[in-house]
């Protein structure tokens, strides 16, 4: 079924007449993003990124958006793709795109338009200083790390993984690669991993790439592990998860979770947080109460 998007040199996302509805949602989210919003009182005048070009690869939803906005306050330049086929919000991405923030993301794209927008991540135009490549990579999963390092193996001559695939998304990754080493110029990806001061990575997945790659002495630049952080720990695995996933079952099973019971299978922090959403909090706190003693 072909799907009619609104494309455009620095944008493709499903339509752009969401756009109004986007940014009132954004407008909503801000007031629960005390944190950015006081990030940008506090920095904004002394723009500490002014100068960074941030490649983003994360989650295209509306609290993704009131980041983006954030960056850009604070004196980034900024492209965006989003990690999964499936999480973009299109009213989201159409408020950034009406922003003139450059942004490829749409709700339901195929592997195929997923890993092109993931290289068109990387293609930017010449600025005011010259520079066409991004110098940072915000990503969530890997992907954008990915296509940077493996890139520059096939670039280096190491193609016999490109022939390799070992399932239905490697291929038609592999196959992008190979397109983009036929179209672009020798060099092209030795000059994306110079550029690139770092990166900064959200999800275990992801981190696990990166320290397989650290160790085997093979991660081109360095890199932030935002997913063990105390922040992400503490907060959003405690806080955000345990909302969004009691929020996500309703909306996607229709069912009354009231009366309900619950099993939860983990003991890290999400799973305490999720136990702790999905019990009755008193009978909660008598049944932890006994597996504790």
């Amino acid at each position: 079924m072909s799907v009619q998007l609104a494309e455009g040199p620095n944008h493709v996302v499903r339509d752009l007449s969401l756009a109004e509805f986007g940014r009132k949602e954004i407008s909503l989210a801000e007031s629960e993003m005390p944190g950015l919003m006081a990030t940008r009182a506090e920095y904004g005048a002394s723009q500490p990124l002014k100068g960074a070009r941030i490649a983003g690869s994360l989650h295209m939803t509306i609290q993704t958006a009131v980041l983006i906005e954030t960056l850009k306050h604070l004196g980034a330049d900024i492209r965006w793709v989003s990690c999964n086929i499936y999480s973009t919000q299109d009213h989201a991405a159409a408020a950034i795109a009406a922003a003139g923030i450059p942004v490829f993301a749409w709700k339901g794209e195929s592997l195929t338009d997923y890993w092109d927008y993931t290289a068109r991540l990387f293609d930017w135009h010449a600025n005011d200083s010259g520079a066409s490549t991004p110098n940072m990579i915000l990503d969530d999963g890997g992907d954008a790390t990915m296509y940077v390092h493996l890139g520059l193996r096939a670039e280096n001559g190491d193609t016999a993984f490109l022939d390799k695939p070992g399932s239905e998304e490697e291929e038609v990754f592999f196959a992008l690669l190979k397109k983009k080493l036929a179209e672009k110029p020798k060099g092209y990806f030795a000059g994306l991993a110079g550029a690139i001061k770092g990166v900064s990575e959200e999800t275990t997945t992801g981190v696990h790439r990166l320290y397989i790659m650290a160790k085997e002495g093979k991660l081109l630049f360095p890199a932030i592990n935002v997913n063990d952080s105390v922040t992400k720990s503490k907060f959003d695995n405690l806080y955000g998860c345990r909302e969004s996933l009691v929020d996500g079952i309703r909306r996607g099973t229709d069912v009354m979770m009231s009366g309900k019971v619950a099993m939860v299978a983990g003991y890290g922090d999400v799973g305490k947080a999720r136990r702790r959403r999905c019990a009755r909090p008193a009978a909660a706190r008598r049944r932890w109460r006994v597996m504790k003693s």
